[in-house]
């Protein structure tokens, strides 16, 4: 992965750069004292992966740095921040930010948001992979008419929509996809919203497809069972995503479009105290992981149609 460090402090750069090589992270290939020299151009130019960015910078800041940026420029950005100002927070967060570092800087810190943005890029180029296989393999096979009905295409908005939620990178997604992919398949005899299946039907269904026809009964109970928790720890953490936007700005577009949609919203209220006391609550929190998946599938048939 190859980094660019934007912050005014030259002993941070020199830190964040030092962290990078150390732990063999990436290379970086450039660094800036304020955004001034930063456009998608130029970062394409230098093929950069992950754009580390201070929210506060004389001349040109991060906000106004990273709102100029086009579509041109596919890495991902993180930003340095040590204030806690919820609209200008609210603001990175519709810019399209969504890992920070908070200052003073923390190694560990560091270190983690790094490589769970570095897991998302390699798993994100992955999915893209696959979906460029499958789609030339289509070609060949099918007419247009029909290419347009396969479930290529609506993976591809479930992918946006994790993204969105903060849960891409997670391996439940991988279980998420299999099973929007599984409900497409299993829509063309019947109607998704009349006779949704059962989760032990989605979790059989994709466990037998993931393992094969030859698999024993006992290998498809495992893997039923992993992928369940697998998709349960992947929907608490984007609960816990949504939640903890909430809890910085209410208004964020995000918290906003998914909070109530996802989830139940008195669970995302109560995961928004417990954040903010630091406490788990004496009451657990609970989720509703057959309606997640309904509204992750009927919601990326939604963006299909419509064409985002």
């Amino acid at each position: 992965m190859k980094f660019f460090i934007v912050d005014d402090d030259e002993a941070i750069r020199s830190m964040l750069s030092e962290i990078i090589e150390d732990y063999n992270l990436g290379e970086v290939v450039g660094e800036a004292a304020n955004g001034v020299p930063i456009s998608s151009s130029f970062l394409c130019t230098k093929k950069v992966d992950i754009l580390i960015i201070d929210l506060l910078m004389p001349v040109k800041d991060g906000l106004q740095t990273i709102s100029e940026l086009d579509p041109s420029f596919k890495g991902k950005s993180i930003m340095l921040s040590q204030v806690e100002n919820k609209e200008m927070i609210g603001k990175a967060y519709s810019l399209g930010v969504q890992y920070y570092i908070t200052k003073p800087i923390n190694r560990l810190e560091v270190i983690g948001v790094i490589k769970k943005v570095v897991e998302q890029i390699k798993i994100e180029k992955s999915i893209s992979y696959i979906q460029d296989t499958l789609n030339f393999l289509k070609m060949d096979t099918l007419d247009n008419k029909n290419s347009s009905k396969s479930s290529k295409g609506i993976l591809e908005y479930s992918e946006f929509i994790l993204n969105q939620l903060g849960i891409i990178a997670e391996s439940g997604s991988k279980d998420l996809l299999s099973i929007v992919e599984y409900l497409y398949t299993r829509e063309n005899t019947k109607t998704i919203e009349k006779d949704f299946p059962s989760l032990k039907e989605i979790f059989t269904k994709i466990s037998e497809k993931k393992l094969g026809q030859s698999s024993s009964s006992i290998d498809i109970k495992k893997e039923i069972k992993a992928s369940e928790q697998r998709v349960r720890r992947a929907v608490l953490q984007s609960l816990n995503y949504i939640a903890s936007l909430g809890l910085t700005d209410y208004s964020n577009p995000k918290f906003e479009e998914y909070a109530a949609e996802f989830f139940d919203f008195t669970e995302v209220r109560k995961k928004m105290l417990e954040l903010k006391n630091n406490t788990p609550l004496s009451q657990p929190i609970h989720i509703n992981v057959k309606k997640f998946i309904k509204v992750l599938y009927i919601k990326s048939k939604n963006y299909k149609s419509n064409d985002i």
